[in-house]
């Protein structure tokens, strides 16, 4: 399964929530509203996730192993910083 596409939409306001991102698989399966969270260590992807009645998060899509994982956490990483750096471009160019 190959990453065919990533969406970021950076947010401003938040401390901790950095954006929104939309990964495309195989340009057939979409999986919308992973997190992107400043955390302690810098920078993760949080899997969308839904909240359970006793109050915790179960997350609706996540990956099946780490390889994978990191695969998916460096795409959305990767296009994130390249649109933190397309928008600082505009701001200076204004």
């Amino acid at each position: 399964m190959e990453i065919t596409e990533v969406r970021v939409s950076p947010i401003e306001g938040d401390e901790k929530l950095k954006g929104f991102a939309t990964v495309i698989f195989d340009n057939e399966f979409v999986v919308r509203d992973l997190k992107i969270i400043s955390g302690q260590k810098g920078l993760f992807v949080a899997m969308p996730s839904r909240k359970m009645k006793d109050g915790s998060f179960k997350d609706v899509a996540h990956p099946l192993n780490n390889d994978m994982r990191q695969k998916l956490e460096t795409a959305v990483l990767s296009e994130y910083d390249k649109a933190m750096s397309e928008e600082k471009q505009e701001e200076e160019n204004s």
